[in-house]
């Protein structure tokens, strides 16, 4: 096969970028935007050995799974990968991939007990961010095209609501208007860099990236803002550097309280411009009190929230637990996290530890089980998932349950492998062994190195359109299992 080659074949899987993958005289072809079943001709755009990439010319036989995408530069922007696929399709092509993932990585056939979608599957997302651009000439206001720095202009977002049409236009209207000097990549000078949005059940935090000191048109913006907003803060945040962090470290607000009150699950908490939050609201209360019920806390359980944050859920676990323990690198959140627990009544029960993860975590699980009590660690990683140590820590330290939630399935696969005695901690590849079943370790790592078994694992589509899922494992101890 060859570059430019334009073939006529039928797509055989998805893979876990969302891509169809073909496999044709021995070459494993991915394209984007096919679907598994579909028959399509294929321009072959690059080969390396035995493997290819492609583009799709026509789609000769359609899948009964493929609708219609609802935004207008579907397959410019590369942000929804699958927003030509049903929603019951997503769900199957999410739910394999994560599967996939246990198999290949860990060997293990996990069984997936459904996916959680809340009732929007548009207009689902509470936070907007846009690189603003000058750009030929040109001022340009929405996405980077996958892998560059090219912007895909939007008018609207459809899996965003409708106020991030409204805010689009403000911005166009007043950069025109104001004649507001943009960003250029390649020469590095221009104001505006981007704008970054929140809402919160109505109210609003914006923020404007400048590469400046100053923004001498923000009284101007702010009137504009008004005529379509209630209810909203503003920020104007100073980025200078040559770096794609879109956030500097300087803020200052100009217009508005600066944060929103947020009340879930019985704790109240503010929202500002550099807090956490996931952005499917509605899925993330679903997944938060299938967390809560997973974790089966009473008045005798300790629970270990690592990568905490800024403790909305460690103060979430306290008002049920005997205790609750956050673990977070970031100084700004466990400041936030003791004032929330302040503000909440939980001083006395909620603890705040800034340190890494895996500096601090070993130590506290073996604090925590020399009380006797119940144990439970939560387990809310990035996407490069959990460091070797603690997963080794809490397998020298059987706790009573560990409920991992993870954006990325590959992290999760191996990281859950570890704990079950399927992949093997100093490699990170799989153990093999006669029984697919059940992979002992104990001739890799001494004996008082125990396994976890998977109790149940459920996804929540977080991001419906796209190709990411959110993952919730929960872990028992192998005995203790049902």
């Amino acid at each position: 096969m060859n570059k430019n080659d334009v073939i006529l074949a039928t797509c055989d899987s998805t893979g876990y970028n969302g891509e169809g993958i073909f496999h044709y005289n021995g070459t494993t072809i991915f394209v984007p935007y096919v679907l598994c079943g579909e028959t399509a001709k294929v321009h072959i755009l690059k080969v390396k050995g035995s493997i290819a990439f492609g583009k799709a010319l026509e789609i000769v036989t359609p899948s009964k799974d493929r609708v219609l995408p609802k935004c207008a530069v579907f397959n410019k922007c590369g942000g929804c990968m699958l927003q030509h696929a049903s929603s019951a399709l997503q769900d199957k092509i999410k739910t394999e991939t994560v599967q996939n993932c246990f198999k290949k990585i860990a060997g293990i056939d996990v069984s997936v007990d459904g996916v959680i979608s809340g009732q929007k599957l548009y207009g689902y997302r509470n936070k907007l961010q846009l690189p603003i651009r000058s750009q030929n000439g040109q001022v340009k206001i929405g996405f980077f095209k996958e892998g560059t720095h090219n912007i895909v202009e939007i008018d609207s977002c459809p899996i965003h609501p409708d106020w991030s049409g409204v805010l689009i236009k403000i911005l166009k209207d007043f950069i025109a208007d104001y004649k507001v000097s943009c960003y250029d990549d390649t020469t590095k000078k221009g104001l505006l860099r981007h704008v970054v949005a929140r809402e919160v059940e109505g109210e609003f935090i914006f923020t404007l990236v400048i590469n400046g000191d100053t923004f001498k048109a923000v009284n101007g913006l702010i009137d504009r803002l008004l005529t379509k907003f209630n209810n909203f803060s503003l920020y104007i945040n100073v980025n200078k550097t040559d770096t794609n962090v879109i956030l500097g470290d300087r803020f200052n607000l100009v217009y508005g309280k600066g944060y929103i009150d947020v009340e879930e699950f019985g704790v109240n908490y503010k929202i500002g411009p550099q807090s956490f939050m996931q952005v499917n609201t509605e899925v993330k209360k679903l997944l938060y009190s299938h967390v809560l019920s997973c974790a089966d806390i009473d008045n005798d359980t300790v629970v270990i929230d690592g990568y905490s944050g800024a403790g909305v859920l460690t103060a979430m676990l306290a008002k049920r637990a005997k205790k609750a323990i956050g673990v977070e690198i970031i100084k700004e959140a466990v400041d936030a996290a003791d004032n929330l627990a302040k503000e909440n009544g939980l001083s006395d029960k909620m603890q705040n530890i800034c340190a890494p993860c895996e500096a601090v975590l070993p130590d506290i699980i073996k604090n925590a089980k020399k009380d006797g009590k119940k144990v439970v660690v939560i387990l809310d990683p990035p996407r490069k998932g959990v460091e070797k140590n603690i997963l080794l820590a809490l397998k020298q330290n059987l706790v009573d349950a560990i409920i991992y939630v993870a954006c990325s399935p590959q992290s999760l696969a191996r990281d859950v492998g570890i704990l079950t005695g399927r992949v093997n901690p100093e490699t990170g590849t799989m153990i093999k062994c006669e029984n697919s079943q059940n992979a002992p370790i104990t001739d890799l790592l001494p004996d008082f190195y125990q396994d976890y078994t998977i109790k149940s694992t459920l996804l929540f589509n977080m991001f419906p359109q796209t190709k990411h899922i959110e993952s919730v494992v929960c872990l028992t101890q192998s005995a203790k299992a049902t």
